[in-house]
């Protein structure tokens, strides 16, 4: 069977945006996505692996809405920094537990694959790991908080 990822579910939902299917339900060893229209987007992700951050350019003039139709890993060479979003819609968590440290405060030095929080969906603890190596400029989102798909997370600048 194939798990589906971030960039193909992306691609499956651009797909659906353009047929009159209501809504969509895969299943694949452990993964449940389940999509539908005429709502905010919703993925149901079952998944025992870690779901990877989108990544988008943050720049003092830009603004990441959630509504957004297309999010791209893309740097601005001026600015050098990029803005972690929420590749789902959930509950975000600074830590593993409520009474252990943050994963990340601002000024922390992150490396590829560090978690940098948990976002809950459904019930499962999806922990979001850095793409980038970098420095915390921003946190955006506040503990124990729902989040949306597309809404900014951090702000790392990159080293």
């Amino acid at each position: 069977m194939v798990i589906l990822n971030i960039r193909e579910i992306k691609e499956l939902i651009k797909a659906l945006g353009n047929t009159d299917i209501a809504e969509f339900l895969y299943e694949a060893e452990g993964t449940k996505v389940t999509i539908r229209k005429n709502a905010a987007f919703t993925a149901n992700l079952a998944a025992a692996a870690p779901v990877a951050p989108v990544v988008v350019p943050s720049a003092p003039s830009e603004v990441s809405t959630p509504n957004e139709p297309e999010v791209e890993a893309k740097v601005d060479q001026e600015d050098n920094t990029i803005t972690i979003v929420a590749p789902m819609v959930g509950t975000f968590y600074r830590a593993p537990s409520p009474d252990a440290a943050p994963y990340v405060s601002v000024g922390d030095l992150v490396d590829v694959g560090q978690p940098l929080c948990i976002i809950e969906a459904m019930k499962l603890m999806n922990e979001i790991e850095c793409e980038v190596k970098g420095r915390i400029l921003r946190i955006l989102a506040e503990n124990a908080q729902p989040v949306e798909y597309g809404q900014p997370l951090f702000v790392i600048e990159r080293l």
